[in-house]
């Protein structure tokens, strides 16, 4: 059965040490009470019965059934001990003083396990077993129940077994209040974060991008009910749904509102499937149109949507609904894993942006100002006529600022971000104009962002990709020009850096480096980077990410100089 997998394969060398003392322990008292060989086998009968304790301590139904055994074979032993016991003198019944030290052993686990309620349970059993078996043995014509030395010896070992599983309940108790005043998030992030890397690597495909298990989920889903068209949403900031993926022949305009009256905020709010008449498309064209939008739920909370659409009447009867929320019922899991797992990439790398940004602000930045102050002293203390020397300060000077220059538009690129009110084109307006004026460059502009958005990741990358083209033309194009243009349209995009300078062909090696980094981000998006000559001079480099019905009407990379 599944539990038994968390069973401990070998028994813990302490514990197996522990049992064998007090079995030794009760096996002497034993002895020298009763002086009778025969008595050892219930030592003999403990010994298997804390067996499989011993060996599955981690099993839910093994291991509190072998202490439970124990016990119960620890109460009849007591009493059957106190019988035949020959100490005590007059005070009969303090021959169970010879077996009841055992009791400590099963208490004993129950309290280093935190099992607390299962000891105070084992102790119940434990009295009750003793009570019984002393009202059914009698020792010279009276029941045993009724000697007092039989009864204070029980009660003394009970209560000595509950008084130590009351402490280590209340030691453990303080160091949990103690332990909460001191934050560990950073051993705990460890601890998740390995574990999240074992199970990444145990995925099929090893994968945790969203994009890819949602177009995953939409080719299943096709395969057992009708889909001219479908798409997985999932939440963004501001109360929106981005798009995740898609599937059919056109890009379609989701409604992406959430306080709109659709079906699609009513699947969201309810957690139920909802089947519609009319399409959820903001564009839809008309005509008959079944809809079928499935809530993605993990646990309680509801990641994304399914929407799927058929171009006919009555295209989701129930049974299909059936077969489509069996498959979408597993993937709500995936998806949560990848956005989370994407959450967290997104957080690690503004937090390396931000330390990076600080550490070149306060080391390099900070020395380079200090040499150009240096080199201000020396110019202002040349009283010779050494032209030759001042010359050289001079163009020495000028280069400190020209890398001071570079330093502080590393800063701006590192630190900057799309913002999740201004959007994906202001943050790359706000660097094109950036850049272009401390470069000397003359910078147009064209901007096209729908009110949806893309996921924070995707912007993240084509910020990224925007940043590295800008900057690739400004360092190794010698352009006078710039054109800019960053259309968005989830889940379409596409940005173009085009420049008037003196193309590919002779640009520096690190310049092709930048453009491999450009390469790698943009498959990590499932995007397209697209690299060629401009005409007359110059070179275009475009990212395109899914794609648009409107892509025919997007303006040309050849755009004329004096836009």
């Amino acid at each position: 059965m599944p539990a038994s997998t968390s069973a401990a394969p070998h028994p813990h060398p302490l514990a197996a040490a522990a049992r064998l003392v007090m079995l030794a322990l009760v096996a002497v008292l034993t002895l020298f009470a009763t002086r009778d060989v025969t008595q050892l086998w219930w030592i003999a009968l403990l010994a298997v019965a804390g067996l499989p304790s011993l060996l599955a301590p981690q099993h839910r139904l093994i291991g509190p059934l072998s202490r439970v055994a124990e016990v119960v074979v620890l109460g009849l032993a007591a009493s059957q001990v106190a019988e035949v016991a020959s100490i005590g003198g007059t005070v009969d019944g303090l021959g169970a003083s010879a077996m009841l030290p055992y009791l400590a052993v099963p208490v004993t686990v129950t309290a280093l396990r935190r099992h607390f309620s299962e000891g105070a349970a084992l102790l119940a059993v434990t009295a009750a077993t003793l009570l019984v078996s002393g009202a059914l043995t009698e020792v010279g014509g009276e029941r045993q129940i009724g000697q007092l030395g039989y009864l204070a010896v029980c009660a003394q070992w009970l209560i000595l077994a509950a008084l130590g599983l009351y402490a280590a309940s209340t030691l453990h108790r303080v160091m949990a209040v103690r332990g909460e005043g001191k934050p560990q998030p950073y051993a705990e992030a460890t601890r998740l974060l390995t574990q999240l890397r074992t199970v990444a690597r145990q995925l099929p495909g090893a994968t945790l991008d969203p994009g890819g298990i949602s177009e995953h989920l939409l080719e299943e889903l096709r395969t057992v009910a009708r889909a001219d068209r479908g798409a997985v949403l999932s939440a963004s900031g501001g109360g929106r749904l981005v798009v995740l993926a898609q599937a059919g022949v056109d890009r379609v305009d989701w409604e992406t509102t959430l306080d709109a009256d659709s079906a699609i905020a009513d699947a969201w709010a309810s957690q139920q499937a909802q089947t519609a008449a009319r399409s959820q498309s903001r564009t839809h064209r008309g005509g008959d149109v079944s809809a079928l939008i499935v809530p993605l739920v993990a646990g309680v909370r509801t990641v994304g949507l399914v929407v799927l659409e058929a171009d006919a009447a009555h295209a989701y009867p129930p049974p299909v609904v059936s077969r489509v929320t069996g498959l979408t019922r597993p993937a709500a899991l995936r998806l949560e894993a990848a956005l989370l797992f994407d959450e967290v990439r997104s957080l690690a790398t503004n937090e390396e942006r931000q330390r990076l940004a600080r550490e070149i602000h306060d080391g390099v930045a900070q020395e380079l100002v200090m040499v150009g102050y240096g080199i201000d002293n020396a110019l202002a203390t040349v009283f010779d006529d050494a032209d030759e020397t001042a010359e050289a300060l001079r163009t020495l000077r000028g280069e400190v600022t020209r890398v001071i220059t570079e330093l502080r538009l590393s800063l701006f690129e590192l630190r900057s971000e799309v913002d999740r009110q201004g959007g994906l084109a202001a943050a790359i307006a706000e660097y094109a104009r950036t850049v272009g004026a401390s470069g000397g460059l003359r910078v147009h502009l064209s901007l096209d962002e729908s009110t949806a958005r893309l996921p924070a990741a995707t912007e993240a990358e084509l910020l990224r990709i925007a940043q590295e083209a800008v900057t690739n033309a400004r360092k190794h194009a010698g352009a006078s020009n710039l054109w800019v243009t960053c259309e968005v349209d989830p889940p379409y995009a596409q940005i173009e850096v085009s420049d008037d300078g003196q193309g590919m062909a002779d640009q520096r090696p690190d310049g092709r480096y930048g453009l491999a980094i450009m390469a790698e981000r943009a498959e990590r998006i499932r995007g397209r980077l697209e690299i060629r000559p401009r005409q007359p001079s110059g070179t275009t480099v475009a990212v395109v990410l899914g794609t648009s019905s409107r892509r025919d009407n997007v303006r040309g990379s050849a755009a004329p100089e004096g836009e």
